[in-house]
């Protein structure tokens, strides 16, 4: 008797041993607010796998608290960071195919947007994400604007003598050929920017432009309407070796989670370009709108800079493109 008692209490601490053994917390980390899109993306991860129950917990960091927001990707694939949402092109210097993720007048709208990240072309991406060890859990496009401090800004023209943000690499060789100067920086560096005199413009997504309250800086905003220059991928990632290394059950649990996540993020990423709009207009800045011509305009100064750079400094940037396109 005494014998089935210790037995029966060995197994229970082997069962309880095992299930600590696989007990995991993973730290992601973001730069935006608690009240930004990204956030509430990853809050739907984060509680979709608590719900499951599968011993999987994630933190959340936001606003920069765990790593600056240039310098997430790296860590991340280097394993010292389980989780990011982030804008890929961030990423660029490691992986210049990434540049593709913001290259003006690649994205039609958000519909069209999904569908690219449904695509051969994301697949393309991904494939160089892994080498990274890098994997993507949730799929997103944000669409953007432009806002000046002095000036409305719709048109190449527009932006001449301007010192301007523009967020990816791609953009800031259009705006430099349309007679710019660039200052790189992240997006949550802005209102400072724009506030010190350092910025007289900026381009960035609907959603920074309002988490980060730029329009107590700028007289004029341009958002994205009926057409819209500025698309940025802007996903949620993980690291692949730690993926891998989690059960079936928590992988089962962050896919589950992931897809409600990626599903959300598509629709309130449509509603975040006329909510800008209506916050930066509330706040009296003048609303400008882009026109096709200007849009056309835009396009043909960036096929002359931005795409012909990108197809002589990637080596299969031809392709990329090609298979960007190729998307209807």
């Amino acid at each position: 008797m005494k014998l089935k008692f210790l037995t029966t209490a060995a197994a229970l601490a082997c069962l309880t041993l095992g299930t600590a053994a696989h007990a995991e917390t993973l730290r992601l980390s973001h730069q935006w607010s608690n009240t930004d899109v990204r956030n509430k993306v990853a809050e739907i991860v984060a509680n979709g796998v608590a719900e499951a129950g599968v011993d999987l917990e994630i933190q959340i960091f936001g606003s920069q608290s765990l790593f600056k927001a240039r310098e997430q990707y790296r860590p991340l694939s280097r394993g010292q960071l389980d989780m990011t949402v982030l804008p890929l092109s961030y990423a660029g210097g490691q992986q210049p195919a990434f540049n593709l993720t913001l290259m003006p007048g690649l994205v039609k709208n958000h519909d069209h947007a999904a569908r690219l990240s449904e695509s051969p072309f994301m697949a393309a991406l991904e494939e160089k994400m892994a080498e990274d060890d890098v994997v993507v859990l949730v799929h997103g496009y944000l669409a953007g604007g432009f806002v000046g401090k002095d000036k409305c800004i719709t048109k190449p023209e527009d932006v001449a003598g301007l010192q301007i943000r523009a967020a990816g690499k791609s953009f800031e060789q259009m705006l430099a050929g349309a007679g710019a100067s660039i200052a790189s920086m992240a997006s949550s560096e802005l209102y400072n920017g724009l506030q010190t005199g350092v910025l007289n413009a900026a381009n960035t997504s609907s959603s920074s432009f309002v988490s980060y309250r730029i329009y107590e800086q700028v007289s004029c905003y341009t958002p994205a309407g009926d057409v819209a220059l500025w698309f940025m991928y802007q996903p949620l990632l993980m690291n692949k070796a730690k993926f891998e290394s989690l059960t079936e059950d928590q992988q089962a649990a962050l896919l589950a989670a992931a897809e409600k996540a990626q599903a959300f993020y598509l629709e309130e990423a449509k509603k975040e370009d006329a909510a800008s709009e209506a916050v930066f207009r509330d706040a009296g800045v003048e609303i400008a709108q882009m026109s096709q011509a200007d849009f056309d305009a835009w396009r043909a100064l960036a096929q002359e800079t931005s795409y012909k750079a990108f197809i002589e400094e990637v080596p299969d940037g031809q392709a990329l493109l090609d298979m960007a396109f190729a998307v209807e």
